[in-house]
């Protein structure tokens, strides 16, 4: 059973390894701090879990007036006592389901991305024991649950939507219903949550997906960058237009 044990913990630790390896490849540290929107952050929490990376995902409490019932990685608002994009993320996951900062291990910011509020959001990626137990707080949290990494690139159902902004800029969203057997329901992952979960995987397993995506898979870096300045650019004039 000890062999058995220690050839897990290997094998974890060799999923892992490659992972951060990776995603510090992709690290924007603040590279995009300085724009001029509004700030939050979310928290990308992995795991492995029976040998596959998975990650974890929250549904916002039905009480909440903006998006309730919707799929979510724990984040919110940056605050004034904030340091940074990781502060924030971290402090809103202990907020909302009660993981300590010292339990999860930082890896990387990845490119952010921009909500329908026009805030500007950085996805912090980071790990976390498999052995976590959340304690959702119900004000913001009805829900908590975990999906294998992979299916951000392999799913069994998916449907993508297209959509055009106020200011005339085309993109493409994503959107996956994931049936949990654990908690025996489906999931509706989609808009930036799903977005942050496919590009995620495809940094982690360097893999084209079943479905069409907005990046240039061989230049990734550059192509996830320059989707990012484009949509940013098309923001920006429409909130200069509105002053």
């Amino acid at each position: 059973m000890a062999a058995e044990e220690h050839e897990g913990e290997q094998e974890r630790d060799s999923i892992k390894e490659k992972a951060r390896l990776r995603l510090r490849e992709f690290d924007v540290r603040d590279r995009f701090s300085h724009l001029p929107l509004a700030r939050a952050s979310v928290l990308l929490p992995l795991m492995v879990r029976a040998g596959k990376l998975h990650l974890l995902l929250t549904v916002r409490s039905m009480q909440l007036r903006r998006s309730p019932g919707e799929v979510c990685f724990p984040g919110g608002k940056s605050d004034a006592t904030d340091k940074d994009e990781i502060d924030t993320a971290l402090r809103e996951a202990k907020e909302e389901v009660g993981l300590q900062p010292e339990k999860v291990e930082v890896i990387c910011r990845l490119v952010p991305g921009i909500d329908k509020m026009n805030y500007l959001v950085t996805p912090v990626v980071g790990f976390i024991e498999d052995t976590f137990q959340p304690s959702p707080n119900p004000d913001e949290v009805s829900n908590v649950f975990v999906v294998p990494l992979e299916y951000f690139i392999k799913p069994l159902n998916y449907q993508t939507v297209p959509y055009k902004t106020s200011s005339g800029y085309h993109g493409r969203m994503h959107s996956f219903t994931y049936d949990d057997p654990e908690h025996k329901m489906s999931f509706r992952i989609w808009g930036l949550t799903a977005h942050f979960a496919v590009f995620l995987a495809l940094v982690i397993f360097r893999r084209r997906p079943t479905f069409e995506i907005d990046y240039d898979l061989d230049n990734l870096i550059s192509s996830s960058e320059s989707y990012f300045m484009n949509l940013y650019a098309s923001v920006y004039e429409r909130k200069k237009s509105n002053i």
